[in-house]
């Protein structure tokens, strides 16, 4: 689950960082503004990777994705850009927990075996 989350959150701060220079030109908001939430949101998706082992790093991630849709509001292809990453984010939770109850069931299996 770790490398799937991992990738989503980086892939989604590099297309960050293009959305704001897109979003600089588009939109009647400040490129200040557009820095700031863009920067603070590529920052969270880059620590939000070290964390997603550890409790409530999920929830942070679908809050994340959640206000990344709400800023659709000011720049609409931010809330294209939001679904599509909360959809890979909800695969990237959904199969790697999958993945991870199959390798720890294998593990399982292989000690008993080994064991007996």
């Amino acid at each position: 689950m770790r490398t799937l989350c991992s990738s989503t959150l980086i892939g989604e701060a590099f297309l960050l960082l293009f959305a704001a220079c897109v979003a600089m030109r588009l939109s009647s908001v400040s490129t200040a503004t557009v820095w700031i939430v863009s920067g603070i949101a590529m920052a969270l998706c880059l620590a939000l990777c070290g964390m997603i082992n550890r409790p409530g790093a999920v929830q942070i991630g679908w809050a994340l994705q959640i206000g990344l849709i709400a800023t659709g509001f000011v720049l609409p292809t931010m809330f294209g850009l939001g679904v599509v990453f909360a959809g890979l984010w909800w695969c990237s939770v959904h199969y790697g927990r999958k993945v991870d109850t199959f390798k720890a069931a294998r593990a399982a299996a292989e000690a008993q075996a080994a064991a007996a």
